[in-house]
């Protein structure tokens, strides 16, 4: 459908509570997603769903879901299965916000890496939706901590996606699990044949829809990103409106609300900024849109609707300040600039859990946008300092001095004083209010981190490595011939498990993309031999995020990840110590010396 402007989501028998948190949140019409999957969902329909990511999927089943859930029933009623831990959590944060009006609803999301024990209690205290990775649903409906007696819809999102990553199988074992008597809607960028048998085996006449990606972005927009990490959104926003030389400026957030409370702060902060939303009459807006016209204002903080339509030629950038729900939102938010042949530069603020709409918008725009880095302290005080020393040039070529040069020449003959520093200390006098010398508080190394995306980080110098000093480590395998090295931009790592541990590399690539929030399609080439495996991955690797791996379990092993050739240490521990199915036995004791854990229950791996 090519227009969805006719339909507002009050016209598709949205529940009340529903309709409410949908108005706060600033949508009002429904993309064609949404336009055409609520209906048969709320309807009680299976649905076969093939959309890209970015086109606003989430909304289109969580709507007509939570309408018809009843928050009486204290059991899970809606199961969503993700690939990933990143997309299960936005999943539940998107539910949690869609069901704020809604007394007593709880959603849970469970994925590997988390503590068991905080899933256990909150589904034991009660969950009305259950998002997760298809590894730790299997892992609660086995324990019997996950009850399903009352579920009435399941929904399989990026199926295409959980299948690369190997989960096929267990998606089939978990719908084997579910009652007959249940609504599945499954949703696919593609169409494998194994997708096609999953839904003529489990879904009962479905209604299917196909959404075709129609976005294309003007060749003479620059787009760029900032990834949102540790500096306030609004603190980077400021940095950029320092350096960045616009004419005019259009900044996009999600609420209305946000719209009055982010230009607040940016009048606060010396610019000429206005708010521009659909609670504002039409006199209103349009007033506001003519100033900007006329140069009387240079910002215009607005929502997508308000901004429907906007076409001013001082334009010159678009601020992502939130990030789109949709991948046609961010076409028409950046259409505002680069109109009629003219140049524009759009920039894009993702946080690390939103990373998954910056690749879907690439995909979309079949365009790349590029990492851009936060100016520094030292930019920042040179374009003070230009925009002080042009202020003087406009005043000497454009003013009668006279009466002040009689002024300075009177006073320098009074304190036999050298113009130069007459001329500092007016200086220093005028920028009271607004200092031209930035300086940096020596705050933390990570209080603004500049590390690239993982696609980038080929282009850039590896990183240190921590590397083990222990060379002469005992061979439990046979030396292998040599293999080939990796490919450019990739590192090899070696994982402590392997044949021996009846592991496969569906396992390897599910534990990684889901803890590492990588997506699968970035996992290079994976060997496994009877005790360890090696797997490729992009270089660049975060120092938390290979912590993090090193502490992860896959078939009853921790993976304990290093860089090839730098295991001694981790080698001769596993040597010492070698663990089957999570298990520790008493010779394990005596060989370390180490005291037995009083907890003696199995430990569980995460998602694989």
């Amino acid at each position: 459908m090519s227009s969805t402007s006719s339909t507002t989501f009050a016209q598709l028998g949205l529940a009340t509570p529903i309709l409410q948190a949908v108005e706060e949140v600033g949508y009002e019409t429904p993309s064609p997603i949404q336009l055409q999957s609520i209906p048969p969902l709320l309807s009680g329909n299976d649905l076969l769903g093939q959309a890209q990511t970015g086109t606003g999927k989430t909304a289109a089943f969580a709507l007509p879901l939570l309408s018809r859930l009843d928050v009486k029933i204290q059991q899970p009623q809606i199961l969503v299965l993700t690939p990933t831990r990143e997309l299960a959590i936005q999943v539940a944060e998107a539910m949690q916000t869609y069901s704020r009006h809604i007394r007593g609803f709880h959603v849970l999301p469970v994925y590997g890496g988390q503590p068991m024990g905080i899933q256990l209690r909150q589904l034991r205290r009660g969950a009305h939706v259950v998002v997760g990775t298809p590894g730790r649903v299997m892992d609660h409906i086995r324990r019997k901590t996950l009850v399903l007696d009352h579920l009435s819809s399941i929904v399989l999102d990026e199926a295409d996606e959980m299948l690369n990553m190997g989960f096929i199988e267990d998606i089939e074992w978990i719908l084997e699990h579910t009652p007959e008597q249940r609504q599945t809607a499954l949703f696919s960028a593609t169409m494998p044949t194994q997708i096609k048998r999953v839904a003529k085996r489990y879904l009962k006449d479905p209604v299917e829809i196909q959404i075709k990606s129609k976005t294309s972005t003007v060749d003479t927009i620059t787009q760029r990103y900032w990834q949102v990490t540790g500096l306030h959104k609004l603190d980077a926003l400021t940095r950029m409106l320092e350096v960045e030389t616009f004419d005019a400026m259009l900044v996009f957030v999600r609420t209305k609300t946000a719209t009055v409370e982010l230009a607040e702060k940016l009048q606060a902060r010396g610019y000429s900024c206005a708010a521009l939303n659909g609670d504002m009459n039409q006199a209103t807006r349009e007033a506001t849109v003519d100033r900007l016209k006329r140069g009387r204002l240079d910002i215009i903080v607005a929502t997508d609707v308000a901004a429907r339509g906007l076409d001013v030629e001082r334009i010159s950038h678009v601020i992502n300040y939130d990030i789109p729900s949709d991948t046609e939102a961010y076409v028409h938010r950046i259409g505002r600039t680069g109109r009629a042949g003219r140049k524009g530069d759009a920039i894009l603020f993702v946080a690390p859990r939103e990373k998954r709409m910056l690749y879907a918008i690439e995909r979309a725009t079949r365009q790349k946008i590029t990492q851009m880095q936060l100016p520094s302290h030292k930019e920042v005080t040179g374009r003070r300092v230009e925009r002080f020393q042009q202020t003087i040039t406009d005043a000497i070529s454009s003013q009668d001095l006279g009466f002040f040069e009689e002024l300075i020449a009177d006073y320098q003959e009074k304190h036999n004083i050298e113009l130069h520093q007459i001329a500092a200390a007016l200086a220093y006098l005028s920028q009271l209010d607004r200092p031209l010398q930035v300086k940096e508080h020596k705050k933390p190394a990570k209080e603004i981190s500049d590390r690239p995306a993982r696609q980038e980080r080929k282009h850039q110098d590896k990183p240190q490595k921590n590397r083990s000093f222990n060379e002469d480590r005992p061979r439990r395998d046979r030396k292998p011939r040599p293999e080939a090295q990796p490919e450019e931009g990739m590192v090899r790592y070696r994982i402590e498990v392997g044949k021996n541990h009846e592991v496969e590399p569906k396992n390897i690539v599910g534990a990684i993309a889901n803890e590492a929030g990588l997506d699968s399609q970035f996992i290079g080439r994976i060997r496994s031999y009877d005790t360890h495996s090696t797997v490729d991955l992009p270089e660049g690797m975060p120092k938390d995020v290979f912590k993090h791996l090193k502490r992860v379990w896959v078939c009853g092993r921790q993976l304990n990840i290093t860089v090839e050739g730098d295991t001694a240490e981790t080698d001769s521990k596993s040597s010492k110590k070698p663990r089957l199915k999570g298990t520790l036995k008493a010779k394990d004791k005596k060989k370390t010396g180490k005291r037995k854990p009083k907890n003696k229950k199995k430990r569980h791996t995460p998602d694989s």
